[in-house]
């Protein structure tokens, strides 16, 4: 027999042989991803391009951002004006980023806001129930965000309102009924304005792993009160590991974040 016909017979075997096995390895790559969450003030206590270095410093897979203006004026933020923040963010780290307006402000928006170096397959900006006891509009921003062909994460942010218990348990409520009926596993994080003994946290949250490290958070430069979180869900399927509480003073808050692996 021709040895040119065997060895390219052999090479041929060998390819469909392999071939199904790295499929499988790829289909089968486990879930492995730092996220960072992170309220950014608006703006008032640093630039966007001391914003943007931190986080690009911090290599995140996916970022949650609360309090981010968009071509605002604020008279505490004249550095600011007019600027689109998640757009800017996204250029100077080199992420993709997605916004949610929560409500007209300053001649432009106020909202929260999601980077990711993963597609987003889709978005969506869903609100939150307002009640006679809530100050503002707030809402939930919901990406399903493509990890690699066939494998997706649902990844949400929030921002909760800050003026009472009552409020945020409502919010909570709502949030569960959307986000646990996700077939994709879930990342939520976000500035639930509440501590973790509260009725919105202990009870509202329960279902969910907490993947954040619950040091305090605020006010940054003498943290005393816990109210930015990492959760996941549904919280057997996840390990959290390296959470950690960073100390710069970029923000009223400190930003925080979670490696995260899908199980």
């Amino acid at each position: 027999m021709n040895t040119k016909f065997i060895f390219f017979f052999l090479v041929y075997i060998q390819f469909f042989l392999v071939l199904p096995e790295a499929k499988a390895q790829e289909e089968q790559a486990p879930v492995k991803l730092k996220i960072l969450c992170y309220n950014l003030r608006f703006g008032e206590l640093a630039s966007l391009e001391e914003l943007a270095a931190f986080i690009k410093a911090q290599d995140p897979d996916i970022v949650a951002l609360q309090e981010v203006d968009c071509r605002t004026y604020r008279e505490r933020a004249p550095k600011q004006h007019g600027k689109d923040f998640a757009t800017e963010l996204g250029f100077r780290t080199g992420m993709l980023s997605a916004y949610g307006k929560t409500i007209d402000y300053a001649g432009g928006y106020y909202g929260i806001g999601i980077l990711s170096k993963y597609p987003m397959a889709s978005i969506e900006r869903i609100f939150l129930p307002k009640t006679e006891n809530g100050k503002e509009q707030r809402a939930l921003l919901v990406a399903e965000v493509e990890l690699q062909k066939q494998q997706y994460i649902t990844f949400a942010c929030t921002h909760l309102d800050y003026t009472n218990t009552l409020e945020r348990q409502v919010q909570v409520d709502s949030l569960n009924e959307v986000l646990q009926k996700k077939t994709n596993p879930v990342i939520l994080c976000g500035d639930f304005n509440a501590q973790p003994d509260s009725k919105e946290i202990k009870e509202g949250m329960r279902a969910w792993k907490i993947a954040s490290n619950l040091e305090p958070t605020i006010p940054a430069n003498d943290p005393k009160k816990t109210i930015d979180y990492i959760f996941c869900y549904p919280k057997d399927r996840w390990i959290a590991t390296d959470a950690k509480t960073h100390n710069v003073q970029f923000s009223d808050h400190l930003p925080i974040s979670s490696t995260v692996e899908l199980k």
